[in-house]
């Protein structure tokens, strides 16, 4: 069975950073990886990856072409790949039997990975829920949305409430108030309040956090990760009961989601209230 990640995100939110530092990493503790670059605009790869997009076609030749501008031509690449996604799964057989996948995907359209420091921002936040559900119901497959460059989380102004308040995704109405602040936020009240209903009603949203220099924080994602993708079952040769048993396992690493993460990486302030 063939295990790995498909790495998506906004522009910015470190997605190509993440699939370098994962790929270290799974390599230190013994895995062969390989990482496929999908991003026709990632110029200056970090990593060596084994099927890289710009084998079969360039932004820059298609932007020069067509004369289309960067999205314009990222969406002429993605069409383009699925006109021949033979050559990809060409590319992608030889490495189907014993390598771990990752796959760096472009950044427009999809969200899985967000700046941390979004949630600095109450309009940002939900923007980056609304991306998520979405993403998620359109995917339906195993799902982590990462926090990412949580070692800044608060370099944008402090934050409003705890950390569990954003990774866990409670009750979203405590933001109103700060979204009254803004002016610009303010007379969109309505569908605030409709979007943040209909994030609740789904409540399938949550964020793990990861600070990817951090080893410690990737090995607490990749836990997380490999009992999401079923990766813990690789090789197991066990009964129902007991892949049942591994499964419902208590993770001894949920805490440091979020309060050992705040003690971390988040300035102790005396007049920090949960119900300011």
């Amino acid at each position: 069975m063939v295990f790995g990640q498909v790495v998506i995100g906004p522009p910015g939110s470190g997605k190509t950073t993440y699939c370098n530092g994962m790929s270290q990493f799974l390599k230190l503790i013994g895995r062969k990886v390989a990482v496929i670059n999908l991003d026709p605009a990632n110029d200056s790869l970090p990593y060596e990856c084994a099927i890289n997009i710009e084998d079969l076609i360039k932004l820059s030749d298609v932007m020069t072409e067509h004369s289309l501008g960067p999205n314009g031509g990222l969406v002429y690449c993605m069409d383009y790949l699925e006109k021949n996604i033979d050559w990809l799964q060409s590319k992608l057989e030889p490495l189907l039997k014993d390598h771990y996948l990752l796959f760096d995907f472009p950044g427009q359209g999809a969200d899985s990975k967000v700046d941390a420091h979004l949630c600095s921002d109450p309009a940002k936040y939900i923007s980056a829920l609304i991306l998520s559900l979405s993403t998620m119901l359109h995917l339906e497959l195993p799902h982590i949305n990462v926090l990412s460059k949580i070692d800044l989380i608060e370099s944008y102004g402090k934050l409003s409430f705890n950390l569990d308040f954003y990774t866990d995704v409670q009750d979203l109405s405590y933001l109103q108030h700060h979204l009254d602040q803004d002016p610009r936020s303010a007379k969109f009240r309505k569908l605030t309040k409709e979007l943040c209903d209909v994030i609740e009603d789904f409540s399938i949203v949550n964020f793990t956090t990861l600070d990817i220099q951090d080893k410690e924080s990737v090995g607490n994602l990749v836990k997380l990760i490999d009992k999401s993708n079923g990766y813990i079952f690789a090789g197991i040769d066990a009964s129902a009961v007991e892949f049942s048993k591994i499964a419902v396992r208590q993770v001894d690493w949920d805490y440091y989601r979020a309060a050992a993460v705040q003690e971390k990486y988040m300035k102790d302030d005396e007049d920090f209230n949960n119900d300011d």
